[in-house]
């Protein structure tokens, strides 16, 4: 498994990234271990989860994602295998919200309970709070490094320039540096990343790790009309890709997929590894057969035809 830095951060991943917002949400305890096996077991070792995973779900409060990992790395030991990463900032309800130094360093402690953990590697601003200081959220992340509670840090859902000022906020402060960005980005919502973010994080040497890479499931090609949507767990999601351009986009995807002999989810993936400054794509699966599936995607090299074809069909935002 060839692994790819992490930014400056020391850390290396392998080519995929599994989200862990499935776990305890979409799949069970059972399953979501079986996973985390395969998962490894193939050589991939970066998670990626929230402290607020899965809250938005019915009879849930937070820190089912995070609560599942660590009793697996609990029963399993696999924790020197992994790179954890977890984010911070979401609604917690009574734990409270935001970027502050108070809230980072209470958020931490529950995210190490609830993994089973004494270190957590990434450690992520879930999304931009202009109403905290950049000083104050980078000077809190700097306490837990210093600490030995966390390794590295990273940004989900940062604009360019926001982005650009906490990179010169640590360097003017020495203190540590986002290692990578979390963006959404993929083959059907491209312009909000392909903007100044991608130019920003290649000249800066920053790891991209995009998430919904497979639109919460759209681009596997199960939705092929808005009746294929309504009442699924994610439809709040992708309802908003049931568009004629979007189903144009499965159509190019289908095309590529028969020329490859793949599947609609391991090109749309593909597509993802072969763009500027992609590091490791976030993908989730809800059972052994979807992650069998996803895995091979990193053998897939897409040639220029390809590439082409799938980019003329998906160069505008959905949004």
């Amino acid at each position: 498994m060839n692994k790819r830095p992490l930014g400056n951060s020391g850390l290396e991943t392998a080519p995929l990234v599994f989200g862990g917002n499935v776990f305890g949400w979409t799949t069970d305890e059972p399953t979501s271990f079986a996973l985390l096996d395969a998962f490894v077991d193939c050589g991939f070792n970066f998670i990626d989860t929230a402290d607020v995973y899965s809250r938005w779900a019915e009879g849930h409060t937070g820190g089912e994602s995070e609560t599942i990992i660590g009793k697996w790395l609990k029963r399993t030991g696999k924790r020197d295998k992994i790179i954890i990463a977890t984010k911070v900032g979401m609604d917690m309800g009574a734990a409270g919200k935001g970027l502050g130094k108070a809230h980072i360093v209470s958020s931490i402690e529950d995210s190490l309970r609830r993994l089973n953990t004494d270190h957590i590697d990434l450690y992520q601003a879930h999304r931009d709070l202009p109403e905290t200081p950049l000083e104050e959220t980078l000077e809190a992340f700097a306490g837990l490094v210093q600490a030995g509670k966390v390794r590295a840090i990273g940004a989900s859902n940062y604009e360019a320039p926001r982005l650009a000022e906490a990179l010169r906020v640590s360097e003017a402060r020495h203190l540590p540096r986002y290692a990578c960005l979390q963006p959404h980005y993929n083959v059907a919502y491209r312009t909000r990343f392909e903007s100044a973010l991608q130019k920003l994080c290649i000249d800066e040497g920053l790891a991209v790790i995009p998430y919904y890479v497979l639109a919460g499931g759209f681009l596997t090609g199960k939705y092929r009309s808005e009746a294929d949507i309504i009442g699924k767990p994610r439809d709040f999601y992708v309802k908003k890709y049931a568009t004629e351009r979007c189903f144009d986009i499965l159509k190019a995807i289908d095309e590529v997929a028969a020329r490859f002999n793949a599947t609609p989810a391991q090109i749309s993936i593909a597509w993802a590894l072969a763009q500027p400054g992609i590091t490791a794509p976030i993908v989730s699966a809800t059972s052994l057969a979807q992650w069998n599936e996803v895995a091979k995607s990193i053998e897939i090299r897409l040639d220029a035809e390809a590439l082409a074809l799938l980019d003329k069909a998906g160069t505008a935002s959905p949004q």
